[in-house]
């Protein structure tokens, strides 16, 4: 039972931390006194304000939202209520949403004008260096200068390798920009101060696997995270990462067992749950169990994007339909459901990675004036993007591969290609992760395998014997070899 006293649960309260869930004592959240021990002061006089603040951080790390606190929504919203003045209780507020990328200061007046309260605030106060640092990275962020943010968010954890804040921020922007390399040595350099009595410690360790993972250190990724989820088998993050191993070696029988087995466990982290689910269906896929792959979509990541709206869920629903389309599955009025969803982003281009998955939503409803309307938003803001890292990669990467995905759904397979194989090397600065941009490699070789181009056709059975070299044993590939063989030897 958990304690009821506030000096049991001070006492007890790493243990609870490191695994907190519905139901825990709400008393064990920092107050102001523990965060000054900590090195990490936060400038105000509210130990509820604190506490919230810890409340909302521990949430975000562990992708759940406490329903006893009304998640982290209603955690911000008490946080405010304690002190509305508390500067880093406006960062981690306005961190959030923008880190989601569902929305920006340019699109969100309310947004704008909460950023520009975040920035008043903290040049009237005597804030710490610290803390001063998380107002200008975040500042830098909603304006599109990614790395800038970035070199922010790793000079805070060169003074405070403990902030989980500044890692967590670092670690997101870091995807977004297909920065692999610097994703993982971002965690490896405060990694050995997150001794195991440091709440979230274990946290760490699956966020560091993660890094691990991407570069291909497929053995320590997973020893890292196995670590992780022996102290707390409820880590959904250390989960996704197996996850990605599995699907990253075309381990698909120990990926299927390790989900079906490890499902109750993480299922609850309602802000992961879908994007788990999701790489639960992918290893369908490659087992060309289209079947199996729709149940799960039906049932548990098209329910998840309508109930959370969240970008990631936007992501997970078009990357799984889109691929299902690619195998020849018909996928009947799906992008029906996702579409309402979808398209109110169209007009976003806060992260090019979204907009090629919102094209999908929208040339699978064969929306073609709302494909036009992203075309050309994205080309008109990419004139100027000053110093938005996303707007200057739109010409030369992000519109390419947009119009790839248009020509391929008219037909024309070899534009397809002529736009989309001189950047294959290239789509890493878009972001995501391996196994999500393999939709790109996909596409490709789709594409080139249904070229009337015989040096293309020639390009597609290249493409595969390269697939099958770094992936052996993958269904999917031995499929596509297949089809290449039967389509070539009828040309």
């Amino acid at each position: 039972m958990v304690p009821v006293d506030e000096a049991a649960c001070r006492d007890a309260w790493p243990c609870f931390r490191i695994g907190a869930r519905e139901g825990t004592c709400c008393c064990f959240w920092e107050p102001l006194e523990a965060w000054q021990d900590t090195g990490l002061v936060l400038s105000t006089t509210s130990n509820e304000a604190c506490k919230m603040f810890d409340a909302t951080l521990t949430q975000y790390v562990t992708w759940t939202n406490y329903k006893s606190l009304g998640g982290i929504e209603g955690s911000l919203s008490k946080l405010h209520a304690a002190d509305p003045t508390f500067t880093m209780g406006h960062v981690i507020a306005n961190g959030l949403v923008l880190i989601g990328t569902g929305t920006s200061v340019r699109l969100d007046k309310k947004l704008d004008s909460a950023m520009k309260k975040m920035v008043a605030l903290s040049e009237s106060q005597p804030l710490t260096e610290r803390e001063k640092l998380h107002v200008s990275a975040l500042d830098m962020f909603a304006s599109g200068r990614f790395p800038k943010a970035c070199d922010v968010w790793d000079q805070i954890l060169r003074d405070h390798p403990t902030d989980i804040l500044a890692l967590k921020f670092a670690q997101a922007t870091y995807f977004y920009m297909g920065c692999q390399t610097q994703m993982r040595d971002s965690v490896a350099r405060v990694y050995p101060y997150w001794t195991p009595d440091i709440p979230l410690s274990s946290y760490v360790k699956g966020i560091y696997s993660f890094g691990l993972m991407e570069t291909n250190y497929f053995d320590r990724a997973e020893k890292l995270a196995n670590e992780a989820l022996a102290i707390n088998q409820s880590d959904a993050w250390s989960v996704h990462t197996i996850a990605h191993i599995n699907e990253m070696k075309a381990d698909l029988k120990n990926g299927l067992t390790f989900m079906k087995q490890t499902e109750n466990n993480w299922k609850g982290c309602d802000m992961l749950a879908c994007h788990n689910y999701w790489h639960w269906a992918l290893y369908f896929i490659g087992k060309g169990d289209y079947e199996a792959a729709l149940t799960i979509y039906d049932n548990h990541i098209a329910p998840a994007c309508l109930s959370s709206r969240s970008m990631l869920a936007v992501l997970d629903n078009c990357s799984m339909l889109y691929r299902l389309q690619l195998e020849g599955v018909k996928v009947g009025d799906r992008w029906n459901k996702v579409i309402p969803l979808a398209e109110k982003h169209t007009k976003d281009h806060v992260w090019l990675f979204n907009d090629v998955h919102i094209l999908m939503s929208l040339l699978g409803v064969k929306d073609h004036k709302t494909t036009n309307e992203l075309l050309t938003t994205l080309q008109e803001l990419a004139k100027a993007p000053g110093e938005d890292h996303e707007l200057g990669l739109a010409p030369k990467l992000g519109l390419p591969l947009c119009q790839a995905l248009v020509e391929f759904d008219n037909g024309n397979y070899d534009k397809t290609v002529e736009l989309l194989y001189p950047i294959r090397y290239e789509l890493l600065q878009i972001g995501g992760s391996n196994a999500q941009r393999d939709v790109f490699s996909q596409l490709l070789i789709h594409a080139a395998l249904n070229c009337k181009s015989k040096a293309y056709q020639k390009l597609a059975r290249c493409l595969l014997s390269e697939r099958d070299e770094l992936i052996p044993n993958s269904p999917l590939t031995e499929r596509l070899i297949r089809k290449v063989s039967a389509v070539h030897a009828m040309g």
